[in-house]
């Protein structure tokens, strides 16, 4: 399970299970995307806990103007702590903060590992922004693998695309939503944007999918300055 992106994906074997089970196996690790093993002891041992807390969409802008909302936390914004972005992808279809959140749960997590999802119409609406409870209290994530993934769970703010990028593009309105976040987020914590990573570029997934518009939203980042 070490490698759960890249394994699901490339395992021809996996046919040979039923329907539904690679449904909801496929679900749980795409929506984890991460080393297991090493997280559930990050996050037992020092993840503030929110058992017991719903982690419903918290905030969810629908208007293009801003996102600074975001900043509104219920913990006081902790910007010395936040020195790089991760984006993911849930690696299935269709999603929404409560399949993810209980996806995490069923894996011994402590709710949604990101901090951000971003929705595509399919448990979402398209473009939606959800707001974890993870962000809301300003507390380390559970989203990244690879090498030095202790090091981006404390310090790397994680954002989730609902959809396998790998198999279908995202959609139009989930990538200015990404783009203004992003941006947003840079300005405000004084993040460069040499330190906006795809999932892929630190660990063994393809997290956010082969087909994620890399140059496209760079150029955009980029140009939203």
């Amino acid at each position: 399970m070490a490698k759960a992106r890249a394994s699901r994906r490339s395992k021809p074997a996996s046919r040979q299970v039923s329907k539904r089970a690679q449904t909801v196996w496929g679900s749980l690790l795409g929506a984890m995307t991460l080393v297991v093993g090493g997280l559930l002891a990050l996050d037992r041992s020092r993840a503030p806990s929110t058992e017991g807390m719903t982690l419903p969409p918290l905030v969810a802008t629908s208007t293009p103007d801003s996102v600074d909302v975001v900043f509104r936390t219920t913990a006081p914004l902790d910007a010395r702590r936040w020195k790089a972005i991760v984006i993911h992808d849930t690696g299935s279809p269709s999603g929404s903060p409560d399949s993810l959140d209980a996806a995490a749960r069923k894996a011994g997590l402590r709710g949604l590992g990101q901090h951000f999802v971003i929705g595509n119409g399919k448990g979402m609406a398209d473009g939606e922004l959800h707001v974890g409870g993870r962000w809301m209290s300003q507390s380390l994530g559970a989203h990244t693998a690879g090498p030095n993934s202790d090091w981006y769970n404390r310090n790397a703010i994680g954002i989730c695309l609902v959809g396998d990028g790998d198999r279908k593009t995202f959609t139009p309105a989930q990538m200015r939503r990404l783009v203004q976040l992003v941006d947003a987020l840079c300005q405000e914590l004084d993040i460069p944007a040499d330190q906006v990573f795809l999932h892929s570029q630190l660990a063994q997934t393809t997290s956010p999918g082969r087909l994620f518009p890399d140059a496209a939203f760079r150029a955009q980042l980029a140009g939203s300055r």
